[in-house]
C-alpha cells in the first residue's frame, strides 16, 4: 500500500505545481494588469485575448484560469444582473457558472465620454444639446449592455456615432475626425491630449472596480497561487495604474517593463526603433508559430479541400450545397469563430486557431478545384472513356493533371490569404506576428504595428514565388513529357 500512498502523493504534488494561466483583453490597461497577475501567481500569461465574450468562453473551457475584470462589466456583460449589484451578488450569479470574483485591486475604472475641444459641453446631459458632435466609439463599448445603447436612452443622445479601435480614437480625435470618444477614467492619454471628460451627471455608469475573476476550484486546484494573488488586494491605486498605462503607451515600454513599476524595478524607458522591434527577441518564435499555423492549415484545407471540388464536380446536385457552404464559412466573422470554437474544442490556443484557418481556407481551394474539373471539355473525356479507363484511373490520370493548374491556384490563394488571417489567431492565445499586430492596436504604436505586419507581409510574398516557383517547375516537367 505504501507505493499506492507514493504515487498518490507525487500526483497530488505534480497538480499542485499546475501552471496557472493568466489571460488579458486587449487593451493596455488588461495586458499590464495580466502581467502583474502572473507574475504574482508564478503562472503563465496569455495575453490579447480579444473582448468579454472570447475571454469569458476562454475561461469556462479551463483553458485559462484567471484574469482581470471589472464589477460593472461583470454585472452588465457576464451574468446581467441590473444595477449596481454587491460583490456578494456577483459571485452567488457567477457560482452558476462555475465562476467567481475576488481581490480588489483598488481603483476603479469606470466608462466615461470626453472630448478635446469645441462647445463648452461639461456634462453628458448638456451633449444632448449638441447634435453636431461626432462620436467614435469603440466597437465593444457600442455593443455593451452597459454601454451605448442604454447611455443614449438614459441622456436622449441623438447623435449616430461610428465604430473606432479605442487605441486609433484619440489619433482620429486629435485629427478633428471625431468629436467625442469613449474612455477608461485611467486611460494615460487623457492628460496628455488635454481631454475633457464629460460628468455623468444621471448616474448612468455604475463603479468598475478592478478585480480579478477566475474559475471557482483555483484556490483548491491551486491554493500556494491563490494565495499569492489575494496578496494584491488593494495594491494598486488609480494613481499608479494611470501611471503605469502611461509607461506602455507614452513612453515606449513593453508590457512587462510597464508591470514592473508595480513593484518599483527600474526600467529603460525609450522611443521603439522599427529595425530592432521587428528583429527583437522574440523574432523567431513568431515566425516558427506562424509557419505552423498557416502549414498545417493549408496542409488540412488541401487534403478535404480537393476531395469536396471533386464530388461537387462528380454530383452536380451537391454542387451547390459544398459550395455554398464553403462559401458561407468565409464570411463569418473571424472573432465570432474563434468564440464559437473555443467554446466547441474546450480550450484556446492552436486548436482553435488551427480549425478556424483551415475553415477558411477551404473557398478558393474547393471552387478551383470545381472549376479545373467542370472546364475539362467533353471530348477529352470521351477520349478518355474511349480508351477503356475506369472513373478513378480516368480522375488520376487525365482529369486532375488537366485541372492541376487551376487546383494549384487555388492551393496559393489560400496559402497567401492565411498567412494574413493567422494574424487574427493571436486574438486567442496561439502566436504569431499577430502578437505584435494586437499590441500594436492596443498602444496605438506604429512601430509594433509595422513590426508584426511587416513580417507577415514579407511572408505572404515569400509564398506566392515559392508557388510561383513551383508552377513553373510543374510547368516544365509537363512539357517535357508531353514531347
Amino acid at each position: 500500500m505504501r507505493w499506492v500512498a507514493c504515487v498518490l502523493a507525487c500526483a497530488c504534488a505534480a497538480h499542485a505545481e499546475d501552471t496557472v494561466r493568466v489571460g488579458s483583453k486587449r487593451f493596455t490597461e488588461s495586458y499590464i494588469l495580466g502581467e502583474i497577475v502572473a507574475r504574482a501567481a508564478g503562472g503563465e500569461h496569455k495575453p490579447g485575448l480579444g473582448n468579454t465574450g472570447i475571454v469569458v468562453s476562454a475561461l469556462k473551457a479551463g483553458a485559462i484560469d484567471v484574469y482581470p475584470e471589472y464589477t460593472g462589466t461583470i454585472a452588465a456583460e457576464i451574468v446581467h444582473l441590473p444595477g449596481r449589484a454587491s460583490l456578494e451578488q456577483l459571485n452567488r450569479a457567477l457560482a452558476a457558472q462555475g465562476l467567481a470574483a475576488g481581490v480588489r485591486l483598488g481603483f476603479n475604472n469606470t466608462y466615461a465620454l470626453a472630448l478635446r475641444e469645441g462647445p463648452p459641453v461639461r456634462t453628458l446631459s448638456e451633449l444632448a444639446r449638441h447634435a453636431e458632435l461626432k462620436l467614435g466609439l469603440s466597437q465593444e463599448f457600442l455593443g455593451r449592455a452597459d454601454g451605448w445603447a442604454g447611455l443614449r436612452k438614459a441622456y436622449g443622445l441623438p447623435q449616430q456615432p461610428i465604430g473606432l479601435d479605442h487605441g486609433l480614437a484619440y489619433e482620429a480625435l486629435a485629427a478633428g475626425r471625431i468629436d467625442v470618444m469613449d474612455v477608461y477614467s485611467t486611460d494615460a492619454k487623457i492628460a496628455r491630449y488635454q481631454l475633457r471628460v464629460l460628468e455623468d451627471d444621471r448616474g448612468y455608469f455604475p463603479r468598475y472596480d478592478a478585480l480579478l475573476l477566475y474559475r471557482a476550484d483555483l484556490p483548491q486546484r491551486a491554493p500556494k497561487a491563490f494565495q499569492a494573488l489575494q496578496t494584491l488586494e488593494g495594491r494598486i491605486d488609480e494613481r499608479l495604474m494611470v501611471r503605469m498605462n502611461a509607461a506602455a503607451e507614452l513612453e515606449g515600454r513593453t508590457f512587462v517593463q510597464a508591470a514592473a513599476l508595480f513593484t518599483g524595478e527600474a526600467q529603460e524607458s525609450g522611443q521603439r526603433r522599427l529595425l530592432p522591434t521587428v528583429f527583437g527577441a522574440d523574432f523567431w518564435r513568431l515566425t516558427r508559430e506562424h509557419l505552423v499555423l498557416v502549414g498545417a492549415s493549408l496542409a488540412a484545407s488541401i487534403a478535404v479541400g480537393i476531395p469536396l471540388g471533386i464530388a461537387a464536380a462528380r454530383v452536380p446536385h451537391a454542387a451547390q450545397v459544398i459550395l455554398a457552404t464553403v462559401g458561407v464559412i468565409q464570411t463569418i466573422p473571424s472573432l465570432a469563430l474563434f468564440a464559437f470554437l473555443i467554446a466547441l474544442v474546450g480550450t484556446i490556443g492552436v486548436a482553435p486557431a488551427l480549425l478556424a484557418l483551415f475553415l477558411y481556407a477551404l473557398l478558393p481551394i474547393v471552387r478551383n478545384t470545381h472549376a479545373g474539373l467542370t472546364a475539362i471539355s467533353r471530348g477529352m473525356r470521351q477520349a478518355a472513356m474511349a480508351l477503356g479507363l475506369e472513373p478513378a484511373q480516368r480522375l488520376r490520370l487525365i482529369e486532375l493533371p488537366l485541372a492541376a493548374p487551376s487546383i494549384l491556384a487555388g492551393i496559393k490563394t489560400s496559402a497567401v490569404i492565411n498567412v494574413g488571417t493567422a494574424t487574427i489567431a493571436a486574438f486567442i492565445g496561439a502566436g504569431g506576428y499577430g502578437e505584435r499586430i494586437a499590441s500594436g492596436l492596443a498602444l496605438n504604436d506604429n512601430v509594433t504595428l509595422l513590426a508584426g505586419a511587416i513580417p507577415a507581409a514579407v511572408l505572404a510574398l515569400l509564398v506566392q514565388g515559392a508557388f510561383e516557383l513551383g508552377e513553373r517547375r510543374f510547368g516544365w516537367m509537363a512539357r517535357a513529357r508531353a514531347r
